[in-house]
């Protein structure tokens, strides 16, 4: 009985053996010598998407901040921090700036990482916005108001200082050095001095506003809850008969490509489904621009998009509820399931 025992254990071990070497060479063969792996891409809700000097992609996720060379992705922070990352910036001096909900700000050189916090005398632990100036000061937009960094220290803005509310999404510098500051109660506008509210053509404030730019031609375009707007008057006077509606769709990003093309992701009023729009550049000065509205609803998916990127070869990235995905002027696809190691 002991002998059919050791009998039977070698046998069933030779057995495994074999399937498993087997299984190896049809895999290698189904695959032309690669080996498949498990994807490594984000799978979580990405807000933030910015292409660096080297042409590499960074993208700002729940699950990690990526970097992807053109062939796969790596998860930069998945041995430094479990945060859910909102937003990434690379400063002129070619460092990296990544924002947290909830950890505070990750300064990369390309070698190691520093965690800066409200110990350190950031606003907030919670940072959506990160922007570097002319002058090279990176300032955050947080849920406790706007820290400016000049690389020793940080001063802080809030309310008591002008803000109309402490939680701020986006801050920008406008062509004039004026600062465009939109926040969850409304957009001001800081000098270097004082801050001044912007108001619409009912004097009324803007609310949660999410994503201010300037485009190539000097015209500041607003986006947030109360929809897409065009402003092409002075940071400074009568800011309402200045003010051109173009959307009442919710906007969570607005991006400008390298042809002049507005494009904005947001959600329609009446049935709620997310849109990538592209606002024609020949048409931009017109009351009612050409637009063209690419549905970005997927079988199992909301549909939700934010952040929006052109990259060098032409096609535009999208962040999303679930991920990345990359639009090539024809459909929406992803990358889950693309990676592959030799």
């Amino acid at each position: 009985m002991k002998k059919y025992t050791q009998f039977y254990l070698l046998f069933l071990l030779l057995v495994l053996c074999t399937i498993s070497h087997a299984q190896d060479k049809a895999d290698l063969a189904a695959n032309n010598g690669e080996k498949v792996i498990a994807p490594i891409v984000p799978n979580n809700i990405t807000r933030t998407l910015k292409q660096d000097s080297n042409g590499n992609i960074w993208i700002a996720a729940f699950d990690g901040v990526f970097r992807y060379d053109g062939n796969s992705f790596t998860n930069i922070t998945s041995e430094v921090s479990s945060a859910r990352f909102f937003s990434v910036l690379e400063d002129r001096k070619g460092n990296f700036w990544l924002s947290s909900v909830g950890s505070g700000v990750y300064y990369y050189d390309g070698e190691s990482f520093r965690n800066f916090t409200t110990k350190d005398g950031l606003a907030s632990d919670v940072v959506g916005a990160i922007y570097e100036d002319k002058t090279g000061n990176i300032w955050f937009g947080t849920e406790g108001g706007v820290s400016r960094y000049d690389g020793k220290t940080f001063r802080n803005f809030t309310t008591k200082d002008g803000l109309p509310h402490n939680a701020v999404a986006t801050i920008m510098e406008d062509k004039t050095g004026q600062f465009w500051i939109g926040t969850k109660a409304g957009i001001c506008l800081y000098d270097g001095k004082s801050f001044t509210i912007f108001r619409n053509e009912d004097n009324m404030p803007f609310y949660n506003v999410r994503a201010i730019i300037e485009d190539k031609k000097g015209k500041i375009w607003l986006g947030g809850e109360e929809g897409l707007w065009r402003y092409e008057g002075r940071a400074s006077g009568s800011f309402g008969n200045a003010l051109t509606k173009l959307s009442n769709n919710f906007v969570a990003s607005v991006y400008e490509d390298k042809k002049g093309n507005i494009w904005t992701s947001s959600q329609e009023t009446i049935d709620r489904k997310w849109l990538l729009s592209r606002y024609d550049e020949k048409s931009l000065a017109a009351i009612k621009p050409n637009v063209t509205e690419i549905p970005s609803e997927r079988e199992g998916n909301k549909g939700m998009l934010f952040g929006i990127l052109e990259v060098d070869e032409g096609s535009i990235w999208l962040g999303a509820l679930d991920g990345v995905y990359r639009y090539d002027g024809k459909t929406i696809t992803d990358f889950k399931g693309k990676n592959t190691e030799k």
